[in-house]
This record gives C-alpha cells, sequence and structure tokens, in this order.
C-alpha cells in the first residue's frame, strides 16, 4: 500500500472554484495516495500567503504569480481563462473616466489580474491620468463607489452580474479591450504549486484536478450543496452564471492559445513595471524563468 501524501491546497469560495475542486473536496473521485488540507481564501489573500510560501498547492491571480516564479511553478487545470469574463469598472450614473485626472479607483487587490488590467488599460487610453488606486476585499468593491470613498470601481466575480441592482453603471469592460488588442482569452487566475514538490507530484496533482473538473460538468449537480455553502452571492441563477463563465476547456488544460495569452499579459506586465525583469525573459534558455518553464509538468 502506497504511503498517504499531505499536501495544502488552497482556493477560494467563489463558484468556479468550488464547482472545480468538489470532486476533490468532497472525494467523489479517487484521490490515489493523496490527501489534502483544503483551506478558502479570498484571491488577494491567497496572493499574500503564497509570497509567503503558506500553501503547497493554491489558487491565485496571474497577476501575483508573475512575481511568485521563483517559488511556484503553473499547473494547466484549475485556471480561469476566458472570453467575455473580464474585470468591469463601473461608477455610479453620469461619471466618466476622462473627468478627472486622479480619480479614486477601489480594486480587489493591489496584486490581482483586475488591478493589472485596469493599469494597462489606463496607460494605453489615459496615458496622462495618476489614479489614486485602493485595494479592498472584491465585495466592498461597489460598496465604495455607492458610499464614494471611490469614483470608479474594478469589479470581478459575481460583481458583473449584479452592479445593476447597487445603481452603478458600466465605464469599461477590461476583458473586451484586453480581447480586441491581442485577439486572446483573457487569463485571471491559475492553480500554482510549489517547485520544490517536483514534476511528478505536480502531473498527478494536475491529473486529479482535471478528473475533478471532468466530474463536475458530468454531474454538475452532486454536491451542489458544497458550492452554495461557499458563495458569496447565494441567488442560484448568479451561481449558475458564474460558473459558466469562468470554468471553460481553458479550465482543464491551458492550450497553445492560452499559453500565448499568459506569455502576453506577463510581457505587458514587465514592460509597465510590474514584476520584476529577472523574473521574466521572453527569450534565452539560459535564463531560469523565461515562459517555457512556467510550467511544472
Amino acid at each position: 500500500m502506497k504511503p498517504i501524501k499531505k499536501y495544502s491546497l488552497a482556493y477560494s469560495s467563489c463558484p468556479n472554484d468550488t464547482f472545480i475542486f468538489k470532486a476533490i473536496a468532497r472525494q467523489l473521485i479517487p484521490l490515489d495516495n493523496f490527501q489534502f488540507d483544503i483551506a478558502m481564501e479570498d484571491v488577494e489573500t491567497l496572493n499574500q500567503k503564497a509570497a509567503a510560501g503558506i500553501y503547497d498547492i493554491t489558487k491565485l491571480s496571474f497577476a501575483s504569480f508573475g512575481s511568485l516564479m521563483d517559488r511556484y511553478a503553473l499547473l494547466r487545470a484549475g485556471s480561469a481563462l476566458g472570453m467575455g469574463c473580464g474585470p468591469l469598472i463601473i461608477s455610479t450614473p453620469g461619471k466618466s473616466l476622462s473627468d478627472k485626472k486622479n480619480p479614486v479607483v477601489a480594486v480587489p487587490g493591489m496584486g490581482t489580474t483586475a488591478c493589472y488590467l485596469f493599469k494597462f488599460y489606463i496607460n494605453d487610453l489615459f496615458p496622462g491620468m495618476n489614479p489614486k488606486i485602493i485595494a479592498m476585499p472584491f465585495e466592498k468593491v461597489m460598496l465604495s463607489v455607492v458610499e464614494k470613498t471611490a469614483d470608479f470601481g474594478v469589479i470581478i466575480h459575481e460583481g458583473r452580474f449584479v452592479y445593476p441592482s447597487f445603481g452603478l453603471e458600466l465605464q469599461a469592460d477590461l476583458g473586451q479591450w484586453w480581447e480586441k488588442t491581442t485577439s486572446l482569452p483573457i487569463p485571471l487566475g491559475c492553480i500554482a504549486i510549489r517547485r520544490e514538490l517536483g514534476p511528478e507530484t505536480a502531473c498527478n496533482i494536475q491529473r486529479l484536478i482535471r478528473q475533478s473538473i471532468e466530474h463536475a460538468f458530468i454531474h454538475p449537480e452532486t454536491a451542489y450543496d458544497y458550492i452554495q455553502t461557499h458563495a458569496q452571492e447565494l441567488e442560484e441563477d448568479v451561481i449558475r452564471q458564474h460558473i459558466e463563465l469562468y470554468v471553460n476547456d481553458f479550465s482543464k488544460d491551458f492550450g497553445e492559445k492560452g499559453e500565448k495569452a499568459i506569455i502576453t499579459f506577463f510581457d505587458k506586465a514587465k514592460a509597465s513595471g510590474l514584476i520584476r525583469s529577472e523574473m521574466w525573459s521572453e527569450t534565452g534558455s539560459d535564463k531560469k524563468y523565461s515562459p517555457e518553464k512556467l510550467f511544472a509538468c
């Protein structure tokens, strides 16, 4: 009998993550000799804990992963990439991004992909703007705009489905902008694994995550209570829309197009000075973290 291998596994409470991992969490598929100590945190907290090396396998913003490549490698399963699913910039009615040179903008964390995309967007379309960016948990962004402590908010997750009910208006769709400028899916969140665990362990865990996703697609109602229990927004229609938007074929495997999207994202982040240049190199196998070394297996 093989010895049990125990690892810490962390992901968010958002419906796309709980949908992806429910078969593992509820042991609806054979886990072989693996055992997981599961934790749930908001993505920005996961980003911060990964910087401290807290979890073995963890959900991260792609933006945050860009600065953690010395410690973590990407798994090809479990990520959130797609078309038409990017963050949105919202405001109270009657405002425009061109109104102020120094607007206050609420974002769901400084290390989030949403924050990076906002910076890419502003640099591209409003080069003279110098926004004051304030970070907070994603579920508080809309409230900060409603209460006028922020002029604009960058919303993610369930926010894109419910912002009109807060009396808020859409200013820009950052995913739409990304797709128009790159013709690629938008890389939002990834699953990363500590490099020291090695490629064999990484490949086995990657396989389990893929099996968990396949089980969820085949049996969407099985363990649905697991998703509902942890969802920030409990309305069933919102949960289902969330899953349909963020869990797709890219979640099973990046594929060539997904890889290109990820590399393009990091190239833009490097050009914008958002990740250290020594962490990323477009070419050269002598570079420790060149694109071909992004992936765990």
